[in-house]
């Protein structure tokens, strides 16, 4: 059984443990990077089954044709955009969760889970609404017709049933929270399996599409949600949490999460809005952009999944330790975290780099005569991409830790300038030659996707900048949940 709290003889007394904390012979205070591992292995391997399903997604989509990798591509991220705003109450339950073991009140903890969960379905309507709204969202953005068509058949299942992807982040809050994340890995197993197999049937078997790789999404992360309700509701969890007692709603508990899962949600919202933007700006510029940019940053998630795994870690590891009443070793053993996060990230986007040339090609299996030159573009990308990774780990790094401390107003207002103000201008200056793109006002240089991706570097090193400050001015000690 994981355990992160122990009860231990310490020199000349008998105190508590803190999480991943240790003490020499002397009495000296480490931390205990085994324990820090123990809880970011299984939440990398974690990642690194999300990466399979991403990968999975993009390579039954390649094999309809570059179009179609394009227009997925085209809403990847406005996807995400939409579950994190009316979601976003499902990011904050590892917060509480965590707060709440770090504190033993087990029984709060289990509470969270059906906050969140009532907050989802209440929300449910409106993800469905946003599903259907698709000839709206996407019209005004000024892609090919033909990709913009194959846009809104896979937006509509894939959004209009987002609600199950926000609830199994619920699910997984409360198992990271409570230092539990093999739990979380194994119905992150089971939703990407149903994944590739629905994808197969959907998609081919029964002809649907572009439009069968959403609906295999939706159908498999409902599959998940089931699965994690039911451990959820077996009896050790009954036991300690409480889990079969706490489901009914209490709106007080709704409103106190929402508050917090609001803001915490629209900071990745913010940030992913301006990485959705890009996307369609290198769509706009034809369908070899948009493929090659969407291969990147698939192939850079494979750094950047396992990397928000150990980050993660951060959010518990800070929030037990805040809820234990020490928010002076939550600083320390959240500096580990975000210094694992970046050292990780940076090393893996130099190796990716290097393999671009074997890697790159095994996501076209289309025959089109597009397929080469989008091989061409993804395989320089990547060496531009290799230079933000490092310093998305420490951004990723600082993010967690400060949502862990219950941190997030300070945060938002951070990424949502740097996202709307620096990152989409300087992407829309170096990508579009004049007379191409939306704004004419500003200078245009016309470097292509190459100069969008100058751009992400130049925002993602700002960012990390800031909330390294933020972390390290410690202003987060005086919050209180």
């Amino acid at each position: 059984m994981e355990q992160l709290v122990t009860r231990s003889q310490s020199v000349g007394d008998r105190s508590t443990r803190l999480p991943a904390q240790r003490f020499d012979a002397r009495g000296g205070e480490h931390i205990d990077q085994r324990a820090v591992m123990a809880l970011a292995l299984p939440l990398m391997a974690n990642s690194a089954v999300q990466i399979v399903l991403n990968l999975t997604d993009v390579w039954f989509v390649g094999r309809i044709s570059t179009q179609a990798l394009a227009a997925v591509g085209s809403v990847q991220w406005l996807v995400l955009v939409v579950v994190y705003v009316l979601g976003g109450v499902a990011t904050a339950v590892q917060t509480w969760v965590a707060q709440a073991c770090g504190a033993r009140r087990y029984r709060r903890a289990g509470q969270a889970v059906w906050t969140a969960l009532w907050a989802v379905l209440i929300a449910s309507p409106l993800f469905v609404a946003a599903g259907a709204a698709r000839h709206v969202i996407l019209s005004p953005v000024g892609i090919d017709p033909q990709i913009a068509r194959l846009a809104g058949d896979f937006w509509f299942p894939r959004v209009g049933g987002a609600f199950f992807g926000a609830a199994v982040w619920s699910m997984f809050g409360f198992f990271n929270g409570v230092g539990k994340p093999r739990t979380t890995l194994l119905v992150t197993c089971v939703i990407a399996l149903s994944n590739a197999i629905l994808n197969q049937l959907f998609i081919f078997g029964l002809g649907w599409g572009i439009a069968g790789s959403g609906w295999a999404t939706t159908v498999a992360q409902a599959l998940g949600l089931m699965t994690a309700i039911y451990l959820f509701l077996g009896a050790s969890y009954r036991r300690v949490y409480s889990s079969h007692l706490t489901w009914r709603p209490r709106p007080r508990k709704i409103l106190q999460q929402l508050r917090l899962g609001f803001p915490m949600g629209l900071m990745p919202a913010s940030d992913l809005l301006g990485f959705a933007i890009f996307q369609l700006m290198q769509v706009r510029l034809g369908a070899v952009g948009g493929a090659a940019t969407q291969v990147v940053m698939v192939l850079t998630s494979i750094a950047y999944t396992p990397g928000y795994g150990i980050a993660a870690s951060g959010t518990t590891l800070v929030g037990q330790s805040i809820g234990a009443g020490d928010s002076r070793w939550a600083g320390r053993v959240g500096s580990r975290v975000v210094l694992l996060a970046g050292l990780y990230m940076g090393g893996i986007g130099v190796v990716l780099a290097a393999a671009g040339p074997w890697i790159v090609p095994l996501f076209t299996q289309s025959h089109d005569a597009q397929a080469v030159a989008m091989v061409n573009l993804a395989t320089k990308l990547l060496w531009v991409a290799a230079g933000y990774q490092f310093f998305d780990g420490i951004n990723m790094g600082c993010s967690m830790c400060l949502r862990g401390a219950g941190d997030v107003v300070v945060p938002v207002s951070v990424v949502l300038p740097l996202s709307l103000l620096l990152f989409l201008p300087l992407a829309h200056m170096l990508t579009f030659a004049p007379g191409q793109g939306w704004f004419h006002f500003l200078p245009q240089l016309g470097w292509g996707a190459i100069g969008g991706w100058i751009a992400v570097l130049v925002y993602i090193a700002a960012l990390a900048g800031a909330l390294s400050l933020r972390w390290r001015s410690g202003a987060w000690r005086r919050i209180k949940l």
